[in-house]
């Protein structure tokens, strides 16, 4: 019973053996309590709101059936897990997810003991948590393991490698395909969840050989007998195959419905329950009951609705999967300002449609992006030379490589950190084969509210080592759409990258034109009137932190400011010349220091025999967490203005002149 000073069950909640003391009744309105407190609370930041809503009911129930931190957790990507934290001691800073120092939007092994495993991309619960059931089994442990996997994680090559090894590497695994395309129908519902009432039961077991007879008096039962399958497969392909909505025309009892996902869970040796009613809360205790309780791998389907319980998530779903600040009571976001800068992603966008308008071999190719990257335009406008190949980034890496081979000009658009996933195929099928396949990496810098998962700071290194890659960054969005332009112009594998949110503000010529390839550009050169001098090679969007430099150093020291525009081949005559010239060389970019630019640069320098020294302007050698936005993580790390030229300032090489200088 609620008290005067709580007026809410999920105030009393401090951990999840809380939600074991509430009664059914009382679980139902936590439920709702839940939905409030999402809504309001990630209406002033933003976060994943749609995909919590959507599993209330499932988070609610698994810690009512289960007993973490000694049951295992295992979210797929883990952008779904606001309510778990909600439920696990977490609700008093909940407020600060995704903010500097605040909670992650993600699971975090060291943010809390409920979190036992961090994730942040697709497909990796099944095979993190089939490890975690092995370990279990090694030591003779009693503890659960539940995954939590989305379909879409269904169409990451990860996922059907982790299913062709539970059966034979466990007896004991529970998975929750959280479904949230597919939508139940009522009028079999009911047939669905009956017949599931029966599989739960102790006595099915004894009714097994009667089940050819109450599969004749379902929907499509005769016509299963008929082709021969298993008497169970065929109910629940029946039952399944006229539970869910979307289904091509046509399909049969052969088609994508519930049917398929048994046929692939059961052939693998798993057993498959579903599919169920996500938002039933006391249906859902029941199966994930019926789950802890068997002695085999289980799947259970459950359907869920992404944005339930806030009208503007359900009507616009890709929107409220993840976003900025909006109002709580009506959904509306703010509306961007008169003459704000196009976003990176919209100005990749509009260029590729208007690069296949004019190459009729360019093809755009997103795995599961097409809003984030900028491809929805040609989605929209040239569906025809658009291809979304789902969660599948090493597919889509080879996907391209095939029609490279084909004398196609394929254009993955794929965001930094995802990109480390298809890094063998980049190698092994694309750079290997010299294919003019083109990489547009988005998100190349930092993420800061969604953290080291999404921070795009390592495409440099990976890339540097790699033969026959071109690689760059433009300065703004008139010189990425030259970028463009060129890579579809090159017989080699091109590589453009550029940050998230907001470009330059710069005007876009109506003709792009083409760069010379491995080429710099020198944006202001020295005076050379006898004061020291220090040359800033600051690459894409560190241009104008260079450019804040200089202008703090005024009439201190005679400074250049190079646009590298190419990583990878270098202007190493450029590098070279302002180096020989320079007193002290600044190479700025948006990028671990390991392996980066200015690696590369001292590289350089070092092979032709310049000593000028070198201050390298990079993201430290760790992984970099969230925070509210990019300048809260550049003070903190000293990419500001202030702590370069202070740097430099200090520099003993820049002394040691002063010193000489005096001297003479």
């Amino acid at each position: 019973m609620k008290t005067k000073t709580q007026s809410r069950y999920l105030d009393m909640i401090q951990g999840p053996e809380h939600v074991k003391k509430l009664t059914e009744k009382q679980l139902l309105s936590l439920a709702g309590e839940v939905r409030e407190e999402l809504i309001t609370k990630l209406a002033k930041a933003g976060g994943h709101l749609g995909p919590n809503l959507g599993v209330v009911e499932l988070t609610i129930a698994m810690h009512k059936v289960f007993s973490t931190p000694k049951d295992k957790f295992l979210w797929d990507v883990s952008h779904q897990c606001y309510v778990h934290k909600l439920l696990t001691g977490r609700r008093d800073r909940f407020h600060t997810i995704r903010q500097t120092d605040g909670l992650n939007g993600f699971a975090l092994r060291t943010e809390s003991e409920h979190d036992c495993y961090g994730a942040a991309h697709a497909g990796t619960a099944l095979s993190a948590a089939l490890g975690f059931c092995a370990g279990r089994d090694q030591r003779g442990g009693s503890e659960n393991v539940v995954a939590v996997f989305g379909d879409a994680a269904l169409t990451n090559g990860i996922t059907y490698e982790a299913l062709n090894n539970i059966a034979t590497t466990t007896g004991r695994f529970i998975g929750i395909l959280n479904d949230n395309e597919w939508s139940i129908d009522k009028n079999v519902g009911a047939i669905s969840r009956y017949l599931n009432k029966i599989i739960t039961n102790p006595g099915y077991k004894k009714m097994h050989g009667n089940l050819e007879l109450l599969m004749k008096r379902l929907p499509k039962g005769d016509l299963a007998v008929k082709l021969g399958q298993r008497a169970e497969e065929a109910i629940k392909g029946a039952v399944s195959d006229v539970s869910l909505k979307q289904r091509e025309a046509g399909d049969g009892i052969y088609g994508r419905g519930g049917q398929a996902h048994s046929v692939i869970f059961e052939e693998l040796g798993i057993e498959y329950v579903g599919p169920i009613d996500g938002h039933d809360l006391p249906l859902l205790i029941k199966f994930l009951e019926y789950a802890k309780s068997c002695d085999h791998p289980i799947v259970l389907h459950v359907l869920t609705k992404k944005g339930k319980g806030f009208q503007a998530a359900l009507k616009h779903p890709e929107k409220y999967h993840g976003l900025g600040p909006y109002d709580a009571k009506t959904g509306e976001t703010p509306k961007g300002k008169p003459g704000e800068p196009p976003k990176w992603q919209d100005v990749f966008g509009d260029a590729m449609v208007k690069l296949c308008e004019r190459d009729s071999k360019l093809l755009g190719i997103t795995a599961a992006m097409p809003s984030g990257t900028g491809l929805k335009m040609l989605k929209d406008k040239k569906p025809d030379r658009y291809y979304d190949v789902g969660i599948a980034e090493e597919h889509a890496v080879l996907f391209a490589a095939g029609l490279a081979a084909q004398e196609y000009r394929p254009v993955c658009a794929i965001y930094s950190s995802f990109l480390q996933r298809g890094y063998d195929c980049i190698i092994h099928d694309v750079a290997l084969q010299d294919l003019p396949v083109m990489f547009c990496m988005d998100r190349a810098g930092l993420s800061a509210a969604d953290g080291p998962t999404h921070h795009g700071l390592f495409d440099l290194s990976y890339l540097n080592c790699v033969p026959n890659v071109i690689v760059m960054q433009p300065k703004d969005e008139d010189e990425l759409v030259d970028m463009m332009f060129t890579s579809s112009r090159q017989d080699h594998p091109t590589f453009i990258r550029y940050p998230r949110g907001a470009a330059e503000g710069v005007k876009i010529k109506d003709e792009p034109e083409m760069i010379e390839v491995g080429k710099a550009e020198v944006i202001q050169n020295f005076q050379r009137d006898g004061r020291k001098r220090v040359a800033f090679f600051a690459l894409g969007n560190m241009q104008s932190l260079a450019k804040e430099c200089i202008a703090v150093l005024g009439e201190e020291f005679d400074c250049a400011l190079i646009n590298p525009r190419f990583v990878k081949p270098m202007d190493e005559a450029a590098h070279e010349f302002f180096a020989r010239e320079a007193d002290l060389v600044v190479t700025l970019e948006d990028h671990v220091i390991v392996g980066g630019y200015g690696s590369r640069v001292i590289e350089v320098l070092h092979d032709l025999g310049v000593k000028t020294p070198v201050q390298r302007v990079a993201w430290p050698d760790q992984f970099i967490e969230h925070a509210s936005g990019n300048g809260d993580l550049r003070e903190k790390y000293g990419l500001t203005a202030e702590a370069i030229v202070s740097d430099i300032r200090t520099s003993p090489d820049v002394a040691a002149k002063d010193e000489s200088s005096a001297v003479a």
